[in-house]
């Protein structure tokens, strides 16, 4: 394991902030190095009350969304800085209703993107992670 002097002399830094939900594991809420920034994959957790938020798919998409550009922000970066967007879903069902909340948070040139089907834990019904050159 390398120690914290060894990433710093990699350029390479940890982003935090209140306004998202805290990492729950060894994970880093975003990543930068150089001018590349990884966010982490953001769930629909309400940061202030840490609960799920309710009300279905399109809710969860909307926090999800305000969670990752909160962490955005956190690091200096915009949702026009994303290059790349990873959308995970529990069902196909969901996909229309997360593309139209998510339609009103990404403007063109959209960035490219992903979105596969999978298992998330209790409750959760998306998850979305980005790419940004910053």
């Amino acid at each position: 394991m390398a120690d914290a002097g060894a990433a710093q002399s990699t350029g390479k830094s940890a982003i935090d902030t209140s306004a998202a939900p805290r990492p729950v594991a060894s994970y880093s809420q975003a990543v930068r190095k150089g001018n590349i920034l990884a966010v982490a994959g953001q769930v629909g957790f309400d940061p202030e009350t840490g609960k799920l938020v309710q009300g279905g798919i399109a809710d969860q998409t909307r926090q999800t969304l305000a969670n990752l550009i909160a962490v955005l922000n956190a690091a200096g970066a915009t949702m026009d800085d994303v290059v790349m967007v990873r959308v995970y879903l529990t069902g196909l069902e969901h996909f229309e209703a997360m593309n139209q909340v998510y339609e009103q948070f990404v403007a063109e040139p959209f960035p490219s993107r992903t979105t596969v089907f999978v298992g998330l834990g209790p409750g959760m019904l998306v998850e979305i992670d980005a790419l940004a050159v910053v």
